[in-house]
């Protein structure tokens, strides 16, 4: 099985859960996911199979999500499930305050990222350390926030204020430290409260599938209608046709060089390209110009495909 399952996690399960129970299904080897949810949070995780698996790299790393921000505490891992560190009196806090407080974490900003993260300090995951207690400092890291936009604001039944936020943001963002930011500019403090995942690059939420869905599918003899072909999963970078002299160069990763009126869009040198033959997907390439030959590329695949 060659492709890719859009994933609605469900809240409770790690994203490692979600590959080896996708891997369980389909008796498939090479099963992986695109990048890792949090264990409490729900939402879109893209797994991919077979062949998939390597293309993981190449496809779009801007998320979107949905997360209901607390306002009023801070807890030692940033959400609803660490301990509570600090309390602040934020009954003043106002709608329009949390508006304009979000506008400032538009654009590129630096997060430290948190003690819950997978990132690796001397050999071990930053999550490993803080459950064995221990705390080391991190370098802040720059992020792209795309979009953020409050959706609701409102006051739970204890009376601390919460909102509802939707962000468009690039890999690597931590939205529980946004949540948390938000807080400390406020002066109040704040923890994520709830985060959902509703877009992966190029794969939506309104198109995931549930883990007991596929079970049925499995069940019904038919696991493979779930998944998305590699094609369309890389729908985001330009396609070159080639004739099969060039796509048996091109099979045995060997770089041609293209005219560019056998090229249906104008590539830029540098850019990552679907090479497509008879057969379908060939390979990924890197594109260049022929310096010797003006209106020429010099196509390089860089993942062979077949």
């Amino acid at each position: 099985m060659n492709g890719i399952i859009n994933v609605l996690k469900p809240p409770g399960m790690t994203s490692h859960d979600v590959v080896n129970f996708i891997r369980g299904l389909s008796g498939q080897k090479k099963v992986g996911h695109t990048g890792t949810l949090d264990p409490g949070a729900a939402g879109v995780l893209p797994v991919c199979l077979g062949k998939a698996t390597r293309i993981v790299q190449y496809l779009p790393g801007d998320k979107s999500y949905r997360a209901e921000v607390a306002f009023g505490l801070t807890t030692t891992t940033q959400d609803a499930f660490g301990d509570v560190v600090g309390t602040a009196g934020a009954g003043s806090l106002t709608v329009n305050d949390v508006e304009h407080c979000l506008q400032y974490f538009a654009g590129r900003i630096e997060q430290v990222p948190p003690m819950t993260s997978a990132i690796k300090y001397r050999g071990k995951k930053l999550y490993e350390l803080a459950r064995a207690g221990i705390e080391v400092e991190r370098k802040p890291r720059a992020v792209y926030i795309y979009k953020i936009a409050l959706v609701d604001f409102y006051h739970d039944r204890s009376g601390l204020p919460r909102a509802l936020i939707d962000i468009h943001c690039s890999a690597g963002t931590y939205v529980r430290t946004v949540c948390h930011d938000v807080g400390e500019k406020l002066g109040c403090g704040a923890y994520m409260s709830f985060l959902l995942r509703t877009r992966a690059g190029n794969f939506k939420l309104e198109d995931s599938v549930t883990l007991e869905y596929l079970k049925e599918l499995l069940d019904a003899g038919s696991l493979e209608n779930a998944l998305i072909p590699v094609q369309r999963a890389l729908e985001h970078l330009p396609r070159v046709f080639l004739e099969e002299n060039f796509a048996s160069a091109v099979q045995h990763g060997n770089s041609i060089i293209l005219p560019g009126a056998a090229v249906e869009n104008k590539l830029s040198a540098g850019q990552m390209a679907c090479l497509e033959g008879h057969e379908g997907l060939l390979a990924l390439a890197r594109v260049g110009h022929d310096v010797d030959k003006p209106g020429h590329y010099i196509i390089q695949p860089v993942k062979v495909l077949v």
